[in-house]
């Protein structure tokens, strides 16, 4: 009788090849996020504020110093963890870009000079106070308009911190999302970026109901979006037996298998991303998420998000379905013309300020897809700069948005920016400045990028597409106007505008946005250079 051992050979895992120097700049952002909640956790709650704010700040610099060291080295494109992030051109640049817009992002989320205490709830778990009055604590308390500060009266209100490795988290997510080189490396980075975006929208110290509604629609959208997103990963995978862009790219091109698996989920894929970059119509999210999140936290959306978004619409475009381009570019001219025409007669009726640029935010995602649908070194340059430009302008917006205040905190309504000049000049003149950005006026960033993107799509066959554009832009342009107007030959009602005095950190984030959207006007070509520097790889 023979015997049959229980011992089996080790199985032998073999771990996928990582280049650690290429890979370097997302490893740290994702280790600083984690020692940010252990910070969380352990410190003292007086403490963490400080420290939190020291700790993420110093994330960004040896982030941005790895970033800077790797590509200055002149590598070429690396294909990292397996093959499941690619390190190339593209990457280097949306990781810089990404990495660079959250500095002052998170300047605006850190002060607290603005808003007494920060603009974010001192208890994530206090209720939102009734809108007839009550309050958050109990019947009685004061309006949801009212800040509430929390510990003894004669303290500082505190706030919470957690917004701090909320963002680390959705920041490296977001640097995923644009180098992942496989759909479900995608898929996993897309719920990262999303999830921490989620909770921040609903921590606004004040207008707390408006704030938990705008953290809801866009969870229950998001999560919509996300399993179209996942559903159409089935499909294609069911086409070309691959999650892999390259492998998708070589099915589509050699296979006799029929296209419709291909399309349906080229389709379902393409409603996750647009989602992201606010492209109508998956726009719906966007001008509710915008009034409602805190300031500081839709300054950080509209500029991070965006290159997120654009910069994974571009990479699957471009490595995974370039070969099919006649295929599907008919379908996105419809969407970018929706969305452009969507954003500019939209915003034309708006009365609160955060949803005028969100609707702005919409037209611009038009704009932005015809970089992307550009399947050249010139549309990839012209996305690219735009993005850069883009955000920096957005930023800065928003930082001004935070200081012009009414009666009841942030002056939303446009009426309470009559005659913000004789109040405050400098504030009306910066403000000015990077509204005539955003309408694309010369000598500004947004002239430059909205030229080297016409010119791009012009050169690839998309003429009509440009036309409209430029109508779209004309249209776009008399609601920043009417601000300026507004601003400048209106007479100031009693009740404001006030402007508050900015500290240090709202302090240099405007001034960084309003120097980036000058420098990148009048001297745009490094920028433009180095985002014209490499291709996608897969």
């Amino acid at each position: 009788m023979t015997t049959t051992s229980l011992a089996q050979a080790p199985v032998l895992i073999e771990m996928p090849p990582i280049d650690w120097a290429a890979s370097a700049p997302l490893w740290i952002v994702f280790t600083g996020a984690c020692v940010s909640v252990l910070l969380e956790a352990f410190l003292p709650r007086h403490q963490r504020w400080p420290v939190q704010v020291l700790a993420t700040g110093l994330t960004l610099v040896a982030a941005l110093v790895a970033l800077a060291g790797y590509a200055l080295s002149g590598p070429g494109p690396v294909l990292t963890f397996g093959t499941a992030l690619a390190v190339d051109g593209p990457s280097l640049f949306l990781w810089g870009t990404l990495i660079v817009l959250a500095i002052p992002s998170l300047l605006l989320l850190a002060d607290r000079s603005v808003e007494p205490g920060g603009v974010f709830v001192a208890s994530a778990a206090e209720r939102a106070a009734a809108r007839n009055g009550g309050g958050g604590s109990g019947p009685g308390g004061p309006p949801e308009h009212v800040d509430r500060s929390y510990g003894a009266p004669d303290e500082t209100p505190t706030m919470q911190t957690e917004p701090f490795p909320f963002v680390l988290f959705a920041l490296g997510g977001m640097m995923a999302f644009v180098a992942a080189n496989d759909l479900l490396t995608m898929f996993i980075a897309l719920e990262v970026l999303s999830l921490p975006l989620y909770l921040l929208c609903g921590l606004a110290r004040r207008r707390r109901l408006l704030s938990q509604e705008a953290a809801v629609k866009y969870f229950l959208l998001g999560a919509f979006a996300s399993a179209f997103f996942l559903y159409g990963i089935a499909l294609v995978y069911g086409y070309a037996g691959s999650v892999s862009l390259r492998e998708i790219s070589e099915a589509a091109a050699g296979t006799l298998a029929s296209d419709t698996l291909l399309f349906a989920g080229l389709a379902l894929l393409l409603v996750g991303l647009l989602f992201k970059g606010s492209v109508a119509p998956f726009h719906t999210w966007t001008p509710d998420v915008y009034q409602g999140a805190p300031t500081p936290v839709t300054a950080f959306m509209a500029a991070c998000t965006k290159v997120a978004a654009f910069g994974a619409i571009a990479r699957v475009l471009h490595v995974a379905f370039g070969s099919t381009v006649w295929e599907w570019r008919g379908v996105l001219w419809v969407v970018a013309v929706v969305s452009m025409v969507v954003g500019a007669v939209l915003g034309l009726t708006q009365t609160d300020v955060k949803r005028m640029i969100a609707y702005s935010s919409i037209a611009h995602a038009g704009f932005l897809m015809l970089g992307a649908m550009a399947l050249t070194p010139d549309g990839i340059a012209g996305l690219m700069f735009y993005l850069v430009a883009y955000g920096f302008t957005t930023v800065a917006v928003f930082g001004v948005i935070s200081l012009v205040r009414g009666p009841d905190g942030e002056a939303g309504h446009l009426s309470q920016w009559a005659g913000l000049a004789k109040r405050s000049p400098l504030v009306a003149g910066i403000m000015t400045f990077l509204l005539l950005a955003l309408a694309g006026i010369p000598l500004t960033s947004g002239f430059t990028a909205k030229f080297a993107v016409f010119s791009a799509a012009l050169a690839d066959g998309m003429a009509p597409l440009v036309v409209i554009a430029l109508v779209a832009s004309a249209v776009a342009a008399f609601f920043y106007l009417r601000v300026v107007v507004l601003m400048y030959f209106s007479e100031p009602a009693e009740d404001g505008p006030t402007v508050v005095v900015p500290g240090a950190f709202t302090t240099v984030a405007i001034t960084l946005g309003t120097l980036a959207t000058l420098v990148l006007g009048i001297l745009p070509t490094p920028v433009l250079d180095w985002a014209a520097s490499g291709t996608f790889a897969g």
